[in-house]
């Protein structure tokens, strides 16, 4: 579980991110994405992405008004991207580090 703090327009909001939540981001983009892809799907994908919202807004304290939301919404999943890609570049370092230490013994 990691916290964060994200700030939007001069308010503090402490963002909680568990599996579930970062599953839930991660949907969220991708049905995002969906929608600018294909316009005339948005309406069938408004309450995939409502419910997303709602779920991820519960990791938010305090409580986000409809105001400050879109924002927040866009600073959370530029945060799980950020978390994404370090891990990724931690797990590549460890994996690169095994691959050369097998390589040496072999020698």
């Amino acid at each position: 579980m990691i916290t964060k703090e994200i700030q939007v327009s001069g308010i503090t909001f402490r963002l909680t991110l568990t599996d579930p939540i970062i599953s839930q981001v991660k949907n969220l983009k991708s049905l995002y994405n969906t929608a600018y892809e294909d316009p005339e799907s948005f309406e069938q994908l408004s309450t995939e992405i409502s419910s997303a919202i709602q779920e991820i807004s519960t990791a938010i304290e305090p409580k986000a008004d409809d105001i400050h939301l879109d924002s927040l919404i866009q600073e959370i999943i530029k945060t799980v991207d950020d978390k994404t890609a370090e891990i990724k570049k931690i797990t590549n370092e460890k994996v690169e580090k095994k691959t050369s230490k097998k390589s040496r013994r072999k020698k």
